[in-house]
Formats: structure tokens, C-alpha cells, sequence
């Protein structure tokens, strides 16, 4: 390791170099130059596509007219063709954008595309300074008896996340063949994927190990480490994922199926390895629960098998009032909202009587259960206005307060004025 670090000292030895300084300066102030530029809006009229080429072809035009007079410009090139590229990335995004789903276009982009990127670029600008093979000799330090190597360590980074990261698309390939042979559902073939993929992952990581130097005791020792680890540490961790692989293969919560959680409708977004993310349509709240929950909890589902919802109101009309008048403009009032259903039909009931109103029960259905609470409020305002067209009172409790005035009290010195018997 102190190798390692006196050799990448060594690098900053470069810098006492006039014509290095000097390109390095150049790049700063080009690109200091161009962010003016850009802001101003200048170069507005230019087609996005022409408009990235714009700054890496004029760096590498004032570097090739340096070049041509004689000076350095090695590094200046470099930073042209490095920004060159990652513009291109750019460009090559916006044609993946033609045929796949933004979403995935994302994820290709950050995961895959510009890391690799990014590793050439620092791979190359190393070979610029030092010779990549020497450094990929220098010893680390020890790992379960084996010598790890700088070479061996980046190799073993490298090859773990393109397993990680590339291992998608194949796996979800391999599972919608299996799909088509088995005739399974989209959520198994979900789960499928997923198994497949950390097959591949976990079998590469294994020679991966076997790649560095680790012998089967050493595999075996780390395995037995994880295993204390899902004791004590990662048990919750690890009964989410199981859980979350059991519900895409149930299928029993599939994304677009609304939930009751804690007395609000939520929506399933996505349902992920760890955790379930739900909307809340109340607040725009969105909501991670554990997969695990969905087995030690009871969850209601307005849509597994059917997305109607009943919705009750209560609302309390005087006893001078004819009960079945009443239930009548409550069935008529409430399919005169746009989004109560028509079949089942809503139904009214006299429920109980109360201190100063009978109380009525208005159950109805609505196609949509996220638009309960918008719902509510329209048939309310619908009742409202039907009884003070009908002149049906909504009575409320009323309390008289009386007042009782309390006598003075009398004290000694007063009933010494006064003595008993006492003519005034």
C-alpha cells in the first residue's frame, strides 16, 4: 500500500513542468470560456445535436494550431477528445430514447455507460504518467494468506459490477422464455429474473474469489461470516428480499393494486427485493414498507379481484320528518353525483335514534377507491343542498345554561349588627 501511494505521489512531479502547467491552465480557462458562452445563449440557434460538438472540436483546434507552432499539447488533446466523448454519450443517448423506455435508457446511462466511460478515461490518463502494468504488480496486502495485488483488486471491482450491472437483461431475456414455456404469470416471471440474476452474480463473485487467490476455505470462511451476519445484523434485511421474491411469485400485490394502510387508499408503485413503494393520493406521500409486512400484517386490497368501492355516509334529519321521505331523497340524491355507480345501486338505512335527530346511513359505490375522499365530499354537499330544498332540518344538539344567583354569606361582625329578634 505505501508503494502504491508514493507512486501516485510521484505523479504530482509532473506538475513542476512549465509546459504541463501551462496546458493545464489552457483547459481551465476553455472551459471557464465556454460556460460563458453557454449562458449567454450564443450559440442558440444551433441544433443540440451540433451544439455538444461545439466546445471539444474547438479545443482540439487550439491545441492542433499549438501543436503546429511548436508547443506541448499532449494533455490539451486528451481533454478534447475525452470531452468529445462524453458529449457523444449524450448524443447516444437520445437515439436509445427512440426504442426503449426512459426509464431504462437511465439506468443504462448511469450504470453502465458513463462508469465504463469513466474507467477508460482514468485508465488512459494513467498510462499517460506511469506504466499500468507496474502498477498492477504492487502488492496490497494479504487476504486469507493470499498476496491482493492492485491488478487483482481492479479486476475483482470491475468484473463484480459489470455482474451487478449486466446481468439484467440477459436474465430478463432468459425469463420470458421461460414465460413462454411455462405459461406463467408477468409477477413470476418477475421473480425469475431476479433469481437468475443473482445466480449469475453470486456464481460470478465465487470466481471472482477463486480469480484474486481465495481458496474454497477462504470462500467457506467468508460464507460462514455472511451467515453470522444474517443472524444478528441483515436477518430483517434478508426475510424482505425472500418475502419480496414470494410476492412476485404469488402475485397477491402487483403494481396498480390500491391498499388500505392505516386508513388511507395507497396505490402499489413498485414492489421491490427490500421494501414495497405505495402512493398516498391524501398528502402525494409515497411510502416504502417492508416486504415482510405483507406477511405479518393484515393488508386490505380494494383490487385483487374487483376495484369497486363502497363508501358510507352518516348525516342525522329531525323527528318531524317522515323517515321514508328521507330514505328516498338519500337514494336519489346520491346518483345524481357523476361518480357514484349506478349498479349496485346506493342504499339508504335509518340507523338509529338519537338524542335530538334520527340517524340515516348512505352506502354507495364508486369505480375509482384513490378517489374516495373527492367523492365524499361531493355527495355531501349534494345532501346538503337536497334538504334545504326539501326543508329537511339537520338538527344539532342544543344545551340551556341557567344561572342560579347564591346568597351572601354572612359573617360574624353581620350577625352581631343583627342580632336574632332584632326590630329594624
Amino acid at each position: 500500500m505505501n508503494q502504491l501511494f508514493w507512486e501516485i505521489l510521484g505523479w504530482l512531479g509532473y506538475l513542476q513542468r512549465g509546459a504541463v502547467i501551462a496546458q493545464v491552465l489552457l483547459i481551465i480557462g476553455l472551459c471557464i470560456g465556454w460556460s460563458l458562452i453557454d449562458s449567454q445563449r450564443h450559440l442558440g440557434k444551433l441544433h443540440p445535436s451540433l451544439r455538444v460538438l461545439v466546445a471539444p472540436f474547438a479545443m482540439l483546434l487550439i491545441a492542433w494550431l499549438i501543436a503546429s507552432g511548436g508547443g506541448k499539447t499532449g494533455l490539451v488533446s486528451y481533454a478534447g477528445l475525452c470531452w468529445l466523448g462524453w458529449n457523444l454519450l449524450q448524443l447516444l443517448k437520445q437515439l436509445l430514447l427512440l426504442v426503449l423506455p426512459v426509464a431504462s435508457v437511465h439506468q443504462l446511462e448511469s450504470r453502465l455507460l458513463k462508469p465504463l466511460f469513466l474507467v477508460l478515461v482514468s485508465l488512459n490518463l494513467i498510462s499517460m504518467f506511469d506504466n499500468p502494468a507496474d502498477l498492477g504488480v504492487i502488492k496490497l496486502g494479504s487476504l486469507f494468506g493470499e498476496i491482493l495485488t492492485v491488478n487483482n483488486l481492479v479486476i475483482a471491482m470491475l468484473v463484480t459490477y459489470l455482474l451487478l450491472v449486466g446481468t439484467k437483461l440477459p436474465a430478463a431475456g432468459l425469463a420470458w422464455l421461460l414465460q413462454k414455456l411455462l405459461s406463467c404469470s408477468d409477477s413470476s416471471r418477475k421473480a425469475l429474473e431476479l433469481i437468475i440474476r443473482y445466480m449469475v452474480v453470486g456464481t460470478g463473485v465465487a470466481a471472482v474469489g477463486f480469480h484474486i487467490g481465495l481458496n474454497s476455505t477462504a470462500l467457506v470462511a467468508i460464507a460462514g461470516g455472511l451467515s453470522v451476519g444474517l443472524g444478528f445484523g441483515i436477518k430483517e434485511v434478508f426475510s424482505n428480499f425472500i418475502s419480496g421474491i414470494w410476492l412476485l411469485f404469488e402475485g397477491s400485490v402487483r403494481p396498480g393494486e390500491i391498499l388500505m394502510v392505516d386508513g388511507d387508499p395507497c396505490e402499489v408503485r413498485k414492489l421491490g427485493l427490500r421494501a414495497t413503494l405505495l402512493w398516498r393520493v391524501r398528502d402525494n406521500a409515497e411510502l416504502l414498507i417492508p416486504n415482510q409486512m405483507f406477511f405479518t400484517a393484515q393488508a386490505i386490497s380494494y383490487t385483487a379481484t374487483d376495484s369497486m368501492r363502497r363508501s358510507e355516509i352518516r348525516v342525522g334529519a329531525a323527528y318531524r320528518h317522515d323517515p321514508q321521505v328521507v330514505l328516498s331523497l338519500l337514494e336519489t340524491t346520491a346518483l345524481t353525483v357523476p361518480r357514484v355507480l349506478s349498479q349496485p345501486p346506493p342504499r339508504a338505512f335509518q340507523v338509529q335514534y338519537g338524542d335530538s335527530a334520527i340517524e340515516y346511513s348512505l352506502r354507495y359505490w364508486i369505480a375509482d377507491p384513490m378517489s374516495n375522499m373527492r367523492v365524499v365530499s361531493e355527495v355531501n354537499q349534494a345532501i346538503w343542498t337536497a334538504f334545504k330544498r326539501e326543508g329537511i332540518e339537520i338538527p344539532f344538539p342544543q344545551r340551556v345554561n341557567t344561572v342560579r344567583e347564591i346568597p351572601p354569606i354572612r359573617t360574624e361582625r353581620d350577625a352581631g349588627d343583627n342580632p336574632p329578634g332584632s326590630l329594624h
